[in-house]
């Protein structure tokens, strides 16, 4: 990686960065009503795998603020670029498409790990927790902040305006995230049901990223995070052939 890696890298990270109350402050504070509102009515009436409710959902829901932002952070980057017409001073200097897409998904992962930081962090104050795994916690946090910066970048690349993100996100991303198992145990839904969350790859990042906390799961953490590993290597995959082909970046 050369130069030009590193000066986008920056770019991307202070673009959200400048902005902090709006990327990382809205996030944790939704996180956190999400916390307050589930656990005040459920926190009597639940106990998955004989863990308290409040303490099984915070991991998810700091998963899912790390996904979500992560997605936002690579998608809403490149539609403004595009929409501005500023996409050109980035792709006139001699970077590669392999730089231009590491960046992009580097400066998403980090977005995604610093907003998670920070749900986490004041979820603590409310709920203690245990790091059973912290190496698995790890692992699955950059695995799938990874995924939807990639994804974020199709996206970014795909749509020609912010309502065509907007549906990308609101009729894809946002229901993998919300029935993945971010405030119910899948063992709780009946038969089909389990089926159909089996199928849906954002389970097992929610999954494997709660087993790195309490040490149990709805799925075993080898196959979540072989079905982590394959998405990111076919994300990754798309992303840089799209990339390497131009796709709406020279139009």
């Amino acid at each position: 990686m050369g130069g030009g890696f590193a000066t986008l890298l920056y770019k991307e990270v202070l673009r959200f960065w400048k902005v902090g109350a709006q990327t990382v402050a809205a996030p944790v504070l939704t996180a956190l009503l999400y916390m307050l509102i589930f656990s005040h009515v459920l926190e009597d009436h639940i106990k998955v795998h004989d863990i308290p409710y409040t303490a099984f959902l915070v991991p998810g829901l700091v998963m899912m603020s790390m996904l979500q932002n992560a997605f936002a952070n690579s998608s809403s980057s490149l539609i403004q670029a595009r929409v501005m017409g500023s996409i050109v001073f980035i792709l006139l200097p001699p970077i590669s498409p392999r730089e231009f897409f590491a960046a992009h998904v580097l400066a998403s992962v980090i977005r995604g790990l610093v907003v998670g930081a920070g749900v986490l962090l004041a979820t603590l104050w409310f709920v203690p927790l245990t790091f059973a795994e912290p190496l698995w916690i790890l692992a699955f946090a950059l695995t799938g902040a990874g995924i939807m910066g990639g994804l974020g970048m199709i996206a970014g690349m795909w749509a020609d305006k912010f309502d065509q993100l907007a549906a990308f996100q609101n009729f894809l991303i946002m229901p993998l995230t919300f029935l993945s198992g971010v405030f119910y145990s899948i063992a709780s839904l009946p038969t089909f049901w389990q089926q159909v969350s089996y199928w849906n790859p954002v389970f097992y990042m929610i999954d494997g990223f709660r087993y790195g906390f309490f040490g149990v799961s709805d799925s075993s953490p080898w196959l979540s995070f072989a079905v982590a590993l394959g998405c990111l290597l076919i994300v990754s995959g798309i992303t840089l052939n799209l990339l390497e082909r131009g796709y709406k970046l020279r139009d």
